[in-house]
């Protein structure tokens, strides 16, 4: 069987999804589980982007040593250089460096000629080479770009040291027919491509993200690239935990291996979503709420009597537990330790007694502990960002019915810790909260989506908010947890007012890579 690598790039065009503002140490607990994933290679972020994305890189580099950590960069020395100082420390550091190929960008982006593509993209590989042992060149808008001229461009890459090509459906325009041809004609036409392994990366405009990056596969490509619950770009890019199901269950169609662990599917998909703020539909394959549901009668009755009548793919195979209530109010710190280790989380001992008391918390409230509630506590605590100043909730209070104007009030402490407290009314009860916040804050604010979710099911589930808003002009998005969901409002609110104050300093400004 052939073994096919794992390129993630989550962090890197995951994270340039609308919307999305991960803080670092969100990176670094995503970086952790896709280590654990087993993914190949790990695309960290852009470097040259911001101050941000280089120090995340660099201590996502310091930090995983069971994948390869590349960093993007365009066909730039500044970018290079930059890039190697985030990566150096890495236990296998790679470069991944791009310049479009299709004629519609080298004429109306680059304002180059097919001969100065070719010889920036040789001078910077060459360059490259001098310090980093891998280096993946990616044509930009491959698909759309002359088959004769890609191979005029790879066959002199390859000789400035490339090891990795990757010729993208930037855009999401090919077929799987006209995708898969490509590779196979760069296979036949490339004379020294041996040197090089071939990658895939594909956008799902079209919806044939996976369908076109199982294609390349098929037709000689070794690497596939893409990220957790398809997010990124526009429609987002080919959903690897889709491509990784589909070997394992049509291993008659697709005899390819991975080193993915598919029991980690589901808590790599929930971080994610969870981190980003973007829900998976219920029906997205694999990892949706409703993939292994049967609400269909004949359905149910079938798989009663035999799961495979319509269930080809198991939920313990993806890490869905059929029973996932865990401790209660009696269970002691050894048992809570040793839970949350098998969850995959490692804490400090303060967060550890941190974790543990907001546990012991909830138990008081809530009858049932399950996994989920575990993950929302942990996830919290592991990211929090210490010793920022920042706007903390002291008290809140909401008047509130039918036939009263809803009114809240709101005290809280200010960056320069001053106590603050004011009132404010609205058109409902949540929007009374995020107005009274809102005066509070001296920076200007514009409310742009809020996005209310429960934890697991009944009447006393965790609430989870999540919002996105600009903030002094920057787009921010931030969470907030609680059992009352006007709590979970205000929390959200401030966490996300709370971002600017670690937020990513821009050092370069690019327009956001489209690879």
């Amino acid at each position: 069987m052939v073994h096919v690598n794992i390129f993630d790039t989550t962090l890197r065009d995951g994270e340039q999804s609308p919307g999305v503002n991960l803080n670092q140490l969100e990176k670094l607990e995503i970086a952790r589980q896709l280590e654990r994933f087993g993914v190949d290679i790990m695309e960290a972020g852009f470097p040259a982007s911001s101050q941000g994305d280089f120090e995340a890189v660099r201590a996502i580099a310091r930090t995983i040593k069971n994948s390869s950590v590349t960093g993007l960069a365009r066909a730039t020395k500044s970018d290079i250089d930059i890039a190697w100082d985030a990566l150096k420390d890495a236990a296998e550091p790679r470069l991944h460096v791009f310049l479009a190929t299709s004629p519609i960008h080298m004429k109306y982006k680059l304002f180059k000629t097919p001969e100065e593509v070719i010889q920036t993209s040789v001078d910077m590989v060459s360059y490259a080479k001098q310090r980093f042992p891998h280096i993946e060149w990616s044509a930009e808008d491959a698909s759309r770009s002359d088959l004769d001229f890609l191979v005029k461009i790879i066959t002199k890459v390859i000789d400035a040291g490339a090891t990795v090509i990757n010729l993208p459906d930037t855009v999401g325009y090919a077929t799987p027919a006209e995708y898969g041809y490509m590779f196979r004609y760069i296979r036949e036409n490339v004379p020294n491509i041996h040197k090089a392994a071939l990658s895939c990366h594909c956008h799902d405009d079209l919806g044939m993200a996976v369908a076109n990056s199982l294609a390349a596969i098929e037709n000689g490509v070794t690497q596939v690239e893409g990220t957790i619950n398809g997010i990124g770009e526009r429609a987002g890019n080919a959903s690897l935990e889709e491509i990784a199901v589909a070997f394992n269950i049509r291993k008659d169609k697709y005899p390819f291996t991975t080193n993915l662990v598919l029991k980690e599917i589901k808590r790599t998909s929930d971080l994610v979503s969870r981190f980003t703020g973007m829900m998976v539909p219920g029906n997205k394959a694999v990892v949706g709420k409703n993939a292994f549901a049967h609400e269909s009668g004949i359905h149910q009755d079938g798989v009663l009597k035999n799961a495979l009548t319509y269930e080809i793919i198991t939920p313990e195979m993806v890490g869905i537990q059929s029973n996932d209530l865990v401790l209660g109010k009696h269970s002691g710190r050894h048992a809570f330790k040793d839970k949350i280790e098998n969850m995959g989380f490692t804490l400090s001992a303060e967060k550890l007694q941190e974790a543990f008391t907001a546990f012991k918390q909830l138990t008081d409230r809530k009858k049932e502990v399950t996994d989920e509630d575990l993950f929302t506590i942990l996830t919290d605590i592991q990211t929090a960002v210490a010793d920022v100043k920042k706007y903390e909730l002291l008290a809140f209070q909401v008047h509130y019915g039918s036939a009263n104007l809803p009114t809240a009030t709101v005290a809280l402490n200010t960056p320069e810790g001053v106590r603050a407290e004011t009132a404010r009314t609205g058109s409902g009860s949540v929007e009374a909260l995020m107005n009274t916040l809102e005066a509070l804050i001296k920076e200007e604010i514009h409310l742009t989506d809020y996005k209310l979710n429960s934890v697991g099911q009944g009447r006393d589930a965790l609430a989870e908010v999540h919002v996105k808003m600009t903030v002094d002009g920057v787009q921010v998005s931030g969470r907030g947890s609680a059992q009352d969901v006007l709590e979970a409002s205000a929390k959200a609110f401030l966490n996300t007012v709370n971002r600017v104050f670690f937020n990513q300093k821009a050092v370069v400004q690019p327009e956001p890579a489209q690879v």
